[in-house]
């Protein structure tokens, strides 16, 4: 089983307001900065295999932040990188609300097309293809960061929730947040979702503690019929 810790990157000054995309030079403001900080102490405990960033700056800070200290350095990905929003890049989210293509983006997104950029679905194909491919590289035994951005991510995890993408927009990844998920051979687990504060202790696997025949879990995110998982002790 791989476990993979998918990171939003920090606040910038577009955060919010600006739909950044592939916007060249948007890097971490100082509350982004301490949200990475934040964020590489929480992940302090856990071992790390690999870190996995985006091309963009801000993931790249970020990614930095949690390797610092770590016998790992920080690769790049594209497949990571934001989705291209082609037209919309640069643009205020209140003047692209008033878009017809905004509806379709959030009610239909698997239909969305931006105007000179990438398909939301595309997004998702080509992140998800990059997570097998780490996993693959790294191994079933392999605890990894991913620092990303909130629709990846958030594709990433309906994929995992064997959920359509048009319900994707269900999903949050705020700034900074980490949401894990646990690869197996027979489906992937969603440990933590858009988790801004919580320890991870729990997710250091026990030593003996392996897959069971149909390629289950005995941990966390068990296969468990009923009583929602083996829990803990």
């Amino acid at each position: 089983m791989t476990t993979v810790l998918f990171v939003r990157h920090g606040l910038t000054a577009m955060t919010g307001p600006v739909l950044a995309g592939w916007t060249p030079g948007v890097h971490l403001d100082e509350r982004g900065r301490e949200q990475a900080r934040a964020v590489a102490e929480r992940l302090a405990p856990l071992e790390l295999d690999a870190i996995v960033s985006s091309p963009l700056e801000r993931c790249r800070e970020t990614a930095a932040a949690i390797a610092q200290g770590r016998p790992v350095s920080v690769e790049t990905d594209d497949r990571f990188g934001e989705c291209g929003y082609g037209d919309w890049t640069g643009r205020p989210l209140k003047e692209l609300a008033e878009e017809p293509l905004w509806r379709v983006v959030q009610a239909h997104p698997s239909a969305a097309v931006f105007p000179g950029g990438e398909a939301l679905a595309e997004v998702q194909n080509r992140a998800v293809r990059a997570v097998r491919d780490w996993n693959e590289r790294l191994g079933e035994k392999a605890t990894y960061v991913v620092c990303s951005h909130g629709d990846v991510i958030k594709a990433i995890v309906a994929d995992a929730l064997g959920l359509h993408l048009d319900q994707f927009q269900r999903i949050t990844a705020d700034p900074a947040s980490v949401t894990v998920i646990r690869y197996t051979p027979l489906r992937p687990f969603l440990l933590r979702a858009n988790d801004v504060g919580g320890g991870v202790a729990n997710l250091v696997p026990p030593p003996g503690v392996s897959e069971d025949e149909d390629g289950g879990e005995t941990l966390t995110g068990s296969d468990a019929a009923v009583g929602g998982g083996a829990g803990t002790t």
